[in-house]
């Protein structure tokens, strides 16, 4: 709060994860003098930085460690029917994502805002299985698991059914 000659100016933020739970997700951070005009805020921004995230049916492709300022958040794929193990911020991102089985660890500063771009960040950084074996030069076949790599393709089959 602002002290002012009539008082304390107040201001609040607020920080929003936005997901079509197929895939899509996008956070945003808003600013205003009134909570509800701060959440509007946030959530346009947060619109307007959905970016699609690469997933293996319904857990991440790798294990992926994303960092932002001194936050670090350390994501694992899990197996079928284990759920979101995450908390805070980085559960509300994952599940927005639509994400439903995978292990994460919030590691170094837990400040929400931080935690919630370095789980962004780790999302964003994934490398999905046919860009990781063209830098390897060899084929995702002798790389990743046939499990994994059959639950990515129909993921990706899903999103283009979806667009058409």
């Amino acid at each position: 709060a602002k002290v002012v000659q009539g008082g304390r100016r107040f201001s609040f933020t607020a920080l929003v994860a936005v997901g079509d739970g197929k895939g899509r997700v996008g956070i945003g951070y808003g600013k205003a003098k009134e909570v509800p005009t701060a959440i509007q805020k946030a959530i346009e921004v947060a619109k307007r930085s959905m970016f699609d995230v690469p997933m293996a049916g319904q857990t991440i492709i790798h294990r992926i460690i994303g960092v932002q300022g001194a936050s670090r958040v350390l994501l694992r794929p899990a197996a079928p029917g284990t759920g979101v193990i995450a908390g805070g911020a980085v559960r509300q991102i994952l599940e927005a994502a639509g994400i439903r089985d995978v292990l994460a660890k919030s590691l170094g500063s837990p400040t929400h805002i931080n935690t919630a771009k370095a789980t962004i960040n780790a999302l964003k950084s994934q490398q999905r299985p046919d860009q990781v074996a063209r830098a390897r030069g060899k084929q995702a076949e002798e790389i990743f698991p046939p499990a994994l790599l059959a639950a990515y393709r129909s993921a990706e089959l899903m999103k283009t059914r979806v667009v058409d």
